[in-house]
């Protein structure tokens, strides 16, 4: 995942194939595709004016450059 500001972000196709998911505060805000289920990004808890990007669903896109960080999940508030 990669963090984008929602001014940077905009969703060129396939809305209408998305499902949404909330949990927990309902702050944030995870998308799937309905067909094969993929998560290709979510409105991130800890900056909602942020989303969280999966660069591998994105067409003409190389990760590569990218730093990598460790999340630890559990520990997270």
């Amino acid at each position: 995942m990669l963090k984008v500001h929602e001014d940077r972000f905009t969703l060129v196709a396939g809305e209408e194939a998305l499902s949404r998911y909330q949990f927990h505060t309902h702050t944030a805000v995870h998308y799937f595709c309905k067909t094969c289920g993929i998560y290709p990004f979510h409105r991130k808890r800890t900056a909602p004016d942020h989303y969280g990007v999966n660069v591998f669903c994105l067409e003409h896109f190389s990760p590569e450059g990218i730093p990598v960080r460790a999340t630890d999940g559990i520990g997270m508030d």
